[in-house]
């Protein structure tokens, strides 16, 4: 019974009393399936890590040794089917140390929310959302590191803000859902949106697609509390180029991108000279 109800306990088995010679020792079936997401600590907010600590090989071979062409397809199917537990020497590892991984705001050198899945549902059947590896850890990385140096410095602290409010927006989020069905986020900042969604208590990290549509919805908010529709258009140029051209066959990359422009095209016609055309027919679809 105690297995039940101690999350640090993945097992039990019974055994009786043998003689000294026998070397075989009793099969012990471990297994936990731990729902309740524990908060991250804040100080891990807007650090790639949160996503996934790239410790496995898989997932560096994977990155590093497809062409720049086909990598988001790669990653994304990647993340889709990999099953991290093949990876034994990490899972030993994370094992040694899950005390400390699924902790409340755990701030171990190894956490990040795939490894805290991971250390939560050993066993079940259970597979960390593909979002934290693919989209949440790649492209933090690999966006920040391309894109980030070619951004003014209005720009790169728009990167950086952007980033932490991804990851706070992702929490509150996981945190509704523990306590309860509906999750409702708002920005920040007047004006920059909000939105709501239903999804059963305790199941959020659960479905993948469902994850993923709640991640997608969170960035407008992110990219606008950032300070988005404040930069100059050197910078928004730079920053509309980064998804990969693959990316924009899923709806979801329309959808950010569409809530996003709602506040940034305003926000442009008001900056810059409204008298030409391009600036005039904007206005007038703005205000449908």
């Amino acid at each position: 019974m105690m297995a039940e109800k101690d999350p640090l306990i993945l097992g039990e088995s019974s055994a009786m009393l043998t003689p000294t010679d026998h070397k075989i020792r009793p099969t012990v079936q471990i297994g936990r399936c731990i729902k309740e997401v524990p908060p991250a600590a804040l100080s891990i907010l807007g650090k790639c890590p949160y996503y996934y600590q790239p410790l496995h090989g898989e997932y560096l071979e994977t990155v590093q040794k497809v062409s720049a062409s086909s990598v988001w397809e790669t990653v994304k199917a990647f993340a889709t089917s990999w099953d991290p537990w093949t990876d034994k020497e990490v899972a030993r590892r994370l094992l040694h140390r899950r005390e400390q991984l699924i902790a409340p705001e755990s701030t171990d050198s190894d956490w990040s929310r795939h490894g805290n899945f991971m250390m939560r549902h050993i066993g079940c059947g259970h597979k960390p959302p593909s979002y934290y590896v693919s989209y949440g850890y790649y492209y933090c990385s690999t966006y920040g590191a391309k894109l980030y140096p070619r951004l003014s410095q209005q720009g790169q602290a728009w990167l950086e803000s952007a980033r932490w409010y991804l990851q706070k927006n992702m929490e509150d989020g996981l945190n509704q859902n523990m306590n309860g069905s509906k999750i409702e986020i708002n920005s920040v900042k007047p004006g920059n949106g909000r939105f709501s969604m239903e999804v059963l208590q305790y199941e959020l990290e659960i479905n993948d697609e469902t994850f993923k549509s709640f991640a997608f919805k969170t960035h407008p908010l992110a990219y606008l509390d950032g300070g988005l529709s404040d930069l100059p258009l050197s910078d928004l140029m730079k920053i509309a180029a980064q998804p990969n051209i693959e990316e924009w066959g899923d709806r979801r990359t329309w959808e950010q991108a569409i809530d996003s422009g709602k506040v940034v095209l305003p926000n442009m016609i008001n900056r810059f000279d409204v008298d030409d055309p391009v600036g005039k027919t904007l206005g007038r679809l703005l205000e449908k």
